[in-house]
């Protein structure tokens, strides 16, 4: 009986091949990613994230740290331009690059470090934001342990560097493993500015093409998607997605479509508000409830 299971199993491998990855270069695993994530966040955040202390052995105890990321984040990058340029039915585009997968690798890691810094000059410009605009927040430390909105914004901002350096995958399953946490769905190719602040966030959107200004604030459930989806296999890779300018808040529950949708700098979009066109700046778009006859029996 587990023979003919097995049997069973392997012509199905073979069948629907579009579901194995068993040819190709392999690909990191979502626990990988995850320890990953965990890693970086400890960098970013040190004696808030881990027990770290700043002790005589700390630069000892950073540089290990670096030095076990380092490794780990360069041997997943390998992997994923690989299996992208031996993968046959896919939308990435391989490096043209004349260095091997491996020398590639190493120089979007050490790159990556490098902007490690001005992150968390970001991050803090971000953090003093989410301070401000919420008066429930008591501390820095409880907006960075418990606000699930700084978070996937902190491993966006680490996930949109892979994404800019062209790497394959890795970006978008770190971004994935924080929606999964937070309920907050950041794609790792948009484009947000410094003091974001997202204030409950559950529920939020914000499609690839995005692009955010400096100090906008949004609440749960936002939407920041397309208007309409172009044949991706046709070569269309025009802009999809919204451009919110500096100063915007978004209120809960909006839906803002559309590649050529701008809003204009220091506007108010309202609650449950659906939006498909531009709005100038001071604008202020609220929803009105159309009246309803209520009928009593």
């Amino acid at each position: 009986m587990l023979d003919n299971i097995v049997q069973n199993l392997l012509k199905s491998y073979e069948s629907n091949s579009d579901m194995t990855n068993l040819q190709a270069w392999a690909l990191p695993s979502r626990a990988c990613v995850t320890d990953l994530t965990h890693k970086l966040e400890s960098l970013l955040y040190p004696g808030l994230i881990d027990s770290i202390r700043n002790e005589a052995g700390l630069s000892y105890a950073i540089g290990y740290r670096v030095a076990e990321i380092y490794k780990t984040l360069q041997e997943l990058i390998t992997d994923c331009l690989k299996y992208a340029a031996s993968c046959t039915k896919c939308r990435m585009s391989s490096s043209d690059s004349n260095l091997s997968f491996e020398k590639q690798a190493e120089g979007i890691t050490e790159f990556f470090f490098e902007q490690l810094p001005n992150v968390r000059s970001i991050l803090q410009i971000d953090l003093h934001a989410a301070y401000k605009g919420d008066p429930a927040a008591k501390s820095y430390a409880e907006i960075i342990l418990s606000y699930p909105g700084f978070r996937a914004l902190s491993i966006f901002r680490l996930a949109h560097i892979l994404h800019n350096s062209g790497v394959p995958i890795l970006p978008r399953m770190m971004t994935e493993y924080v929606h999964n946490r937070t309920g907050i769905d950041i794609h790792p190719g948009a484009q947000i500015g410094e003091g974001f602040f997202i204030d409950h966030g559950t529920g939020v959107v914000i499609g690839e093409t995005t692009i955010i200004g400096n100090h906008v604030k949004m609440y749960q459930g936002v939407t920041l998607g397309a208007l309409s989806i172009p044949d991706p296999d046709a070569g269309d890779y025009s802009k999809r997605h919204p451009t919110l300018e500096d100063d915007v808040t978004i209120y809960a529950n909006s839906t803002i479509l559309g590649g050529q949708t701008i809003v204009g700098a220091r506007s108010v979009i309202g609650s449950n508000v659906w939006l498909t066109h531009s709005v100038p700046a001071d604008t202020k778009v609220l929803f009105v409830q159309p009246d309803l006859k209520i009928k009593t029996v």
